[in-house]
């Protein structure tokens, strides 16, 4: 069994949907990433910050999945961060309703010592000065760094991204952000252009459409199963990194 190390947001979301509205759940890049990747044989970590408004009910059910939280920081007096969305009707469109920061706006991660020899680590999206204070705190380079971005990211703090590009293995964005990155339309020369920027492996998510893998000149694409009903697709990519560095996390990073 190896061991992931989880960068990532956890936090509340509000979500509205045509099929309905919930108020503040459990939410964040993390969440999704730690949950779907526990369903793996892999001991997995993650470094976050939530307030003290977070419930113990949530972070009970992070241990009953056997997640370490130990750097999960709770911040006394402070509130988790949150973001609040509303899906249009095709459910692959949505608006920002709020976006709250929080406890996130000042958070500065500590990689517990027992994960700074991590076989796999899953950067979420975060700010990428985040992202590249956790690769700077590894004692010893990871068989695998894999990281998560959006369009935010790409429009405000393209250089530093362009910096935690250059340190990573793997890097997986979704087919608009691919374009947005590249002003590439086509997804092939969208991908060549990021190995320009120095990935070893680059994963373009379609949503609904399934994923696509390039790696050395070669294309590998794996369909989605289709839903008769989607109700909710919030957390849709984390789960996906979730997934892959679960896996990949549980079998030590050994196929790279």
């Amino acid at each position: 069994m190896g061991k992931l190390l989880i960068v990532g947001t956890v936090a509340f979301d509000a979500i509205e949907t045509p099929f309905g509205k919930t108020d503040k759940i459990l939410g964040g890049a993390a969440t999704f990433i730690g949950l779907a990747a526990s369903q793996f044989d892999v001991d997995s970590a993650i470094v976050s910050v939530v307030g003290e408004d977070f419930p113990k009910e949530y972070l009970d059910l992070f241990e009953d999945r056997n997640i370490d939280i130990s750097a999960l920081e709770v911040v006394k007096g402070g509130k988790t961060f949150f973001w609040k969305g509303k899906y249009h009707n095709d459910l692959n469109s949505r608006d920002t309703l709020a976006t709250e920061l929080n406890v996130l706006a000042d958070f500065n991660p500590k990689v517990p010592s027992d994960y700074k020899d991590a076989d796999v680590v899953m950067l979420g999206n975060l700010h990428p000065n985040i992202q590249m204070s956790v690769i700077n705190q590894m004692e010893k380079r990871p068989k695998l760094i894999i990281l998560d971005t959006m369009n935010f990211w790409m429009n405000h703090t393209l250089s530093e991204l362009a910096e935690v590009i250059k340190e990573i293995d793997v890097l997986t964005i979704n087919d608009e952000e691919a374009r947005q990155l590249t002003g590439e339309y086509s997804l092939v020369k969208a991908a060549q252009k990021i190995y320009e920027m120095d990935p070893e492996y680059v994963v373009i998510k379609k949503g609904e459409h399934g994923a696509l893998l390039f790696h050395g000149g070669q294309v590998f694409f794996a369909p989605a199963l289709p839903l008769e009903d989607v109700f909710d697709p919030t957390g849709a990519g984390d789960t996906f990194a979730g997934g892959f560095s679960g896996y990949l996390g549980g079998i030590g990073g050994c196929f790279f």
